[in-house]
């Protein structure tokens, strides 16, 4: 075993000590030594990843952090090789290796780690020219807030030389900007002092190279974060491929996922910001990127209308044109050049549709020339190919008219000026749908207000939400929004939280109690303190996880993205073999049957349906989840879930309330009843475990002393125990009783009288002996058993899983009308009965209250989050209900079937559309009915196709669920 020591970062108090310690009682391998707010201490064999991975989930930084410069890499094998050499040992939890940097986390030191990449045969740079500033601090009150700040300056390229309450003193190559901002992260305010910022010119290469010449990299996003870029110039599917590609090519990104829905791409890794839009640029398409969301949201919102109102221009122009000529030849007129007059008419004609093409239609153009000239085609190169094929033919015939038959004399400018406006006017409609599948969103966008009354000195001021920092005093007025998440700290209020919670009743709020950002203030005045600001209020983390699920793909739209890469080049093909079969064997005059066929195919084949089919219903679904206060981490989650025929229920805190109280009492000495509660609440006094607060709570209600306690062991899932008063007690289930030899089989009837009430009998052994037992009662949920009803008429089979005794657990069951019930069962044992119920061809959804049910949600096809979107739960469910109700399970249940439906039935849509589509364009119902079909018909449909997949998807923005429920 490995005694390892590790930096704890964002630790504030022992509710967050107790957090991390039941985490970490639940991995396997890894023991727990010794916990406080600024560091831990555990004895493992096993690598670092699942502990690091564990605690970051908690919200919180554990471990070191180091990008260090390093060269002599000159290929992929050289990175292999240090990549190797890291994932061999135990003290390093992650990392990513490029050919110019070496990020590494975990418990080894900086020294270590670079003698590991020099044994290999590389260089760790550090030629670099060190600043040397002093600052100014405020906001720091005592020594763990020194420590929180030297553990976030604790990295690479920051020596820290002085630092205490008031003033730091670092030599860095860092900007002075970068410092503070390090600062402000942390929570305290850092002011640069002028004058103090000599060069120290320090060139140490640990390993001798020549100085590469700098080249700065921004970084765009790290592991596990991501950055959003608006993009321009996405028309199809085909689109999405190119640029998905053309970003995946860039050094350092990890995945993408790019929404032609919302026309953005979510990058994730770390990468050059400049080096990702450049690739995206050469590609042929356009990006920018958004510092904040407000920014996001109104360069989106100027896209979309500016993107409306060029359509809207371009299509009326086009069939302003195309209408009456086709009108013209609707209603007699004739379209053959059999003179010279028609000859110079439909010249003119031909040169005022050029202009058209040139102008309403030159985006098709200029997009399918840059696919050109990146080997690939796009819808746009099928739309410039159709119309540009009838102009250039109509031309030919003006021109020359001799060189063709006479009946092959017929002019198609209608139709290109025909195709260019239905086209354009089917873009600019699928825009204006478009733009309202974001609505949730932008909803829970406006939530956030841009200024904040802060209070300093006694005097109140407004100022932009920019300026505000953690530790800062703001004041709530009534019908005001929170600006920030922070805690009460004078007076109460009622605040309505239904747009983050979903739960219709105002919560009342006083000191001590927590405020979120977007929440709004109903009656009363509240002074609150700033605790968690910008990107890591509560409300920021709802909307980036509300995005990143919006871009994300579930597993069927994989089939859509395969079609869709090789679908444009087959087109042509097809209209290559149709242009051919027609000019071979079709009849006089074989040129005409042949254009109208070819352009025909290319016209109706363009995949705009097949690219909006998914991200269109996955956007739309994943906002109204959110308006029903559910937050889905990603579509393969609401894929997943739309399967799900079996939902495993745990007991406490899901089904129950989660706020147990002491109900019974059972005395075998000579305790009372004030002294058995005294023992066994001055032993959990420090546990977090909900049974634990109940007898605590009893105590204070009877107005006990606690005495002081020592040794305090927990036993996950068994009971505790420690040393009271001098009396060695243990606090427990029977298990945990006969383990330490307790005997217990004089106290079956009592505990069995308990257990059938429904409460949850615990004893507490003193000295060795049996004391008592304390019965606890967790009351149900008023909505638990219309809930349960709901699900199983929903047809599917519930099940309810609880380290609770079986006596216990059957009488809550029978209640429920549940049925199905595992009982007695440790956290690592849910995790053992969610695997069982798999092997026996269950799909399983897998409902907790947070941390203590991680193993179970995690094994589950889907898991579900209850309560109101701790740190845990939005980090690592695939759902999170953020209204404390099991109502939401089958909404959640209800919304992905519903979701999926969509998708199957847009992307139905759009398969047939085009399995139907091609053929007919290609002329196969000729023989019977002796037409061709019209490419202007081909233009029209093929618009439709799309405005009616946008439809359909905006259909999910009216889903309601099944039964609307209220608390009573």
């Amino acid at each position: 075993m490995n005694t390892i020591t590790l930096p704890l970062t964002n630790v504030r108090c022992m509710r967050c000590v107790n957090k991390i310690r039941d985490a970490i009682s639940l991995l396997p391998a890894i023991q727990l030594i010794d916990i406080n707010t600024e560091q831990l201490t555990v004895s493992t064999e096993s690598p670092l990843p699942s502990l690091f991975d564990t605690i970051t989930a908690l919200g919180y930084q554990v471990g070191y952090h180091y990008q260090l410069p390093i060269g002599g890499l000159s290929c992929g094998r050289c990175v292999a090789k240090i990549e190797q050499a890291l994932s061999e040992r135990h003290d390093i939890a992650h990392f990513n290796i490029t050919k110019q940097l070496a990020d590494v986390s975990g418990s080894i030191s900086k020294q270590a780690l670079t003698d590991l990449i020099i044994g290999l045969g590389y260089q760790v740079i550090t030629s670099q020219i060190q600043y040397h500033y002093n600052f100014t601090l405020t906001g720091l009150s005592c020594g763990k807030c020194i420590a929180k700040l030297t553990t976030a300056l604790t990295q690479d390229n920051i020596d820290i030389i002085t630092i205490d309450k008031n003033n730091l003193s670092v030599t860095t190559s860092l900007t002075a900007d970068d410092i503070i901002t390090i600062v402000t992260t942390t929570g305290y305010q850092a002011t640069l002092n002028t004058g103090d910022q000599a060069p120290d010119v320090t060139n140490n290469p640990i390993a001798p190279e020549p100085e590469p010449e700098p080249e700065p990299e921004p970084i765009i996003a790290s592991q596990g974060t991501a950055t959003q870029l608006l993009l321009s110039g996405l028309t199809c599917a085909s689109c999405v491929a190119s640029v998905e590609k053309a970003i995946k090519a860039v050094e350092g990104v990890d995945s993408v996922n790019v929404n032609l829905a919302e026309r953005t791409a979510l990058i994730y890794g770390q990468a050059s910001l400049q080096a990702v839009i450049t690739a995206i640029e050469n590609a042929g398409y356009g990006a920018e990127q958004s510092e904040d969301d407000q920014t996001r949201r109104i360069r989106q919102q100027q896209q979309n209308q500016q993107t409306f109102k060029t359509h809207i221009r371009n299509a009326t122009v086009s069939l302003a044109l195309g209408v009456p000529l086709m009108a013209w030849g609707i209603f007699g007129g004739s379209m053959v050049i059999d003179s010279t007059t028609s000859q110079i008419s439909w010249g003119v004609i031909g040169l005022i549709t050029l202009a058209l093409l040139v102008t309403a239609g030159k985006g098709f153009y200029i997009n399918s020339w840059k696919a050109f000239l990146h080997h690939r085609a796009t819808m746009d190169t099928l739309v410039a190919l159709g119309t540009g094929a009838a102009w250039l033919f109509s031309m030919a015939v003006v021109i020359a008219p001799d060189l063709f038959p006479l009946a092959a004399r017929h002019v198609y400018f209608e139709a290109s000026a025909m195709i260019i406006g239905l086209i354009t006017i089917g873009h600019a409609l699928e825009a204006r749908a478009r733009s309202r599948t974001s609505k949730a969103l932008e909803r829970l966008i406006d939530l956030q207000p841009q200024t904040a009354i802060v209070v300093e000195n006694g005097q109140e001021t407004e100022q932009p939400l920019s300026a505000v920092v953690a530790g800062m005093t703001l004041r709530l007025k009534p019908g005001a929004k929170v600006a920030v998440d922070g805690s009460v700290i004078d007076g109460n209020s009622y605040l309505d939280e239904s747009m983050l919670t979903g739960e219709p009743l105002a919560v009342h709020k006083k000191i001590g109690d927590h405020v979120r950002a977007g929440t709004i203030n109903q009656q009363g005045s509240l002074l609150f303190k700033a605790e968690h600001i910008g990107t890591d209020t509560m409300l920021a983390r709802i909307i980036q996880l509300v995005r990143q699920a919006q871009s994300s793909k579930p597993a069927l739209a994989r089939l859509a993205d395969t079609i869709s890469s090789i679908f444009v080049p087959s087109v042509m093909i097809i209209a290559i073999l149709t242009a051919m079969a027609w000019f071979y064997f079709g009849p006089q005059p074989a040129s005409v049957y042949m254009l109208v066929a070819a352009t025909t195919v290319l016209i109706i084949a363009c995949p705009c349906a097949l690219g909006l089919a998914t991200p269109m219903s996955v956007t739309v679904g994943v906002g109204r989840a959110a308006e029903l206060g559910i937050l889905i981490k990603d579509a393969e989650a609401m894929q997943q879930a739309a399967g799900i025929d079996t939902v495993v229920l745990d007991k406490t805190g899901t089904l129950t309330e989660g706020k147990p109280q002491v109900v019974d009492y059972k005395i075998y000495n000579t305790l009372t009843r004030e002294q058995l509660v005294q023992l066994a609440a001055s032993l959990e006094q420090s546990s977090e475990h909900p049974l634990a607060n109940a007898i605590v709570q009893s105590a204070q209600q009877q107005q006990l002393d606690l005495y002081p306690h020592s040794d305090f062991m927990t036993y996950s899932g068994l009971g505790v125990s420690g040393t009271v008063d001098q009396q060695q007690l243990l606090l427990g289930n029977a298990k945990f009783m006969n383990q330490n030899n307790i005997k217990i089989t004089h106290a079956e009837t009592d505990f069995d009288f308990i257990a059938n009430q429904g409460a949850t009998p615990v004893y507490l052994a003193q000295n060795g002996l049996l004391a008592g037992i304390i019965g606890i009662s967790d009351p149900l949920r008023k909505d638990s058993f219309s809930a349960v009803k709901r699900m199983q008429k929903m047809g599917l089979n519930v099940v309810m899983l609880t380290g609770d005794s079986i006596k216990t657990a059957q009488v809550i069951a029978a209640k429920l009308g549940i049925t199905d019930v595992v009982a007695d069962v440790l956290p690592d044992g849910k995790a053992a009965q969610i695997t069982l119920l798999q092997q026996q061809g269950k799909r399983v959804a897998m409902v907790g209250d947070g941390i203590n049910d991680a193993p179970a949600l995690a094994l589950a096809e889907v898991g579900i989050a209850m309560g109101s979107g701790t740190d845990v739960a939005i980090e690592s469910a695939q759902f999170t209900l953020m209204r404390h109700s099991l109502h939401g399970v089958a909404d959640a249940l209800e919304l992905s079937k519903a979701t999926l439906r969509n998708i199957k039935e847009n992307l139905f849509g759009a398969f047939i559309y085009n399995t139907l589509g091609i053929p007919i364009a290609a002329g196969v119902l000729f023989p019977l009915t002796g037409t061709l079909l019209s490419p202007v018909i081909a233009g029209a449909a093929m618009a439709l196709s799309s405005i009616t997949v946008v439809s359909n998807a905006n259909r999910l923005r009216l889903f309601k669920p099944s039964q609307q429920h209220q608390e009573k």
